[in-house]
């Protein structure tokens, strides 16, 4: 089964946190023991793991993305959004976590984040549990 998650951005380039959505959808799934896929079916969002204690680290990584693809750069893609799909193409669309004890093994800092390269936009997230 595929759950079909909404995910509202209101900036431009942002990282929203999900992982308690991905969580919500273990959890009433009832998985004990598994493997989760966060699939973003999107060309020009993507999804990714890494620190969500400190949000200087999301901060970090998104002004260093802007840094190496710049918004404003000389593409020759049309509608003014090549630097979106370059930074989804580099991030990734997809991503897996072991279920573990009806939790997601995660690290002690460890989050699933939401990439937006092209917002404000009303996007989805695909969770399938294994």
């Amino acid at each position: 089964m595929i759950h079909k998650l909404k995910i509202r951005t209101s900036s431009p380039q942002e990282f929203k946190d999900i992982t308690f959505l991905v969580e919500e959808v273990v959890r009433k799934e009832g998985v004990k023991e598994g493997v989760v896929t966060i699939f973003v079916p999107h060309t020009t969002a993507a999804v990714t793991i890494n620190e969500n204690y400190d949000p200087s680290v999301v901060e970090d990584i998104l002004r260093y993305l802007e840094k190496i693809i710049p918004t404003q750069g000389d593409y020759t893609h049309l509608e003014g959004n090549a630097h979106a799909h370059i930074k989804a193409s580099i991030i990734g669309s997809s991503r897996q976590v072991l279920v573990e004890e009806s939790r997601l093994n995660l690290g002690t800092w460890q989050g699933i984040f939401f990439c937006e390269f092209d917002g404000p936009r009303v996007r989805e997230v695909w969770i399938t549990i294994r």
